[in-house]
């Protein structure tokens, strides 16, 4: 055998183990690609169910904020309501009740003097607590009971 058989055997070998090796890195590289595929079908198949149920989440979502921008906007109507309502209760009754009252107020006045009855309160203190009274009194006869304001004051109050 001469040097160049025998370099060229010697470079023929080199090549069979060089093409051997990369024919087991090729096999392994597609393995990995198998896997990688059955991976990202599997991810596919898992994600696609997922994001169908975030949609319908989120549309459900905004059905409900539609709803409660609706319900919102009934109770500030209700509530402008009630608000109108007690100031025209306010003004219609509350006038002519301060007027009764004053003028009870005036006849007990006179009725305690010809009686020889003391006097009511002279004090700047007890006038203050009579005019609270009658107030509180006048409040009590003009607020509705059983209106929706009533209602919306005992639903907030909890």
């Amino acid at each position: 055998m001469s040097v160049g058989e025998l370099a060229g055997l010697l470079v023929a070998v080199f090549w069979a183990v060089l093409v051997t090796l990369l024919a087991v890195v090729l096999v392994r590289l597609s393995r990995v690609l198998r896997e990688a595929a059955a991976l990202v079908s599997a991810v596919t198949e898992q994600a696609v169910p997922l994001l169908v149920d975030a949609g319908s989440a989120v549309r459900s979502a905004n059905e409900q904020l539609e709803r409660v921008d609706e319900i919102t906007a009934n109770v500030q109507d209700a509530a402008a309501n009630a608000n109108a309502l007690s100031s025209t209760v306010a003004a219609t009754l509350g006038g002519p009740l301060v007027k009764v009252a004053a003028f009870s107020y005036g006849v007990r006045k006179a009725v305690a003097k010809q009686n020889g009855t003391p006097p009511l309160p002279q004090q700047p203190g007890e006038r203050e607590a009579l005019a609270r009274l009658v107030r509180a009194e006048v409040r009590a006869a003009t607020a509705p009971r059983g209106g929706l304001l009533s209602r919306v004051r005992r639903a907030v109050r909890g």
